[in-house]
């Protein structure tokens, strides 16, 4: 069985007045938490229909209609690894791992 994944992402804006980058060359939608940008889960999904009703829905609430075409949507298969390597930290200078 599948499920989608309805999320959004709130561009931090630049103090300098730099342009905010919503999407990338190939139109995709990008984001970096590091820069301040905020990723938020709005729900999953039986079908890809029922998200984006809830994407016109979301459009008109505060917040989400400043950016409306800042939302991401991707399809998981429940019961299924998704992470199948382990990992290592890195520390940044300053931190213990």
């Amino acid at each position: 069985m599948e499920v989608f994944l309805l999320w959004h992402v709130r561009h931090a804006r630049w103090l300098d007045g730099r342009p905010t980058t919503h999407r990338d060359e190939a139109c995709e939608l990008v984001w970096d938490e590091e820069d301040g940008d905020d990723l938020k889960i709005l729900g999953v999904y039986s079908s890809e229909a029922r998200a984006e009703e809830r994407i016109q829905r979301a459009r008109k609430l505060p917040g989400f209609r400043d950016e409306p075409d800042c939302f991401y949507l991707n399809r998981y298969s429940l019961d299924e690894d998704q992470w199948n390597d382990g990992f290592v930290s890195i520390a940044a200078d300053g931190q213990a791992d």
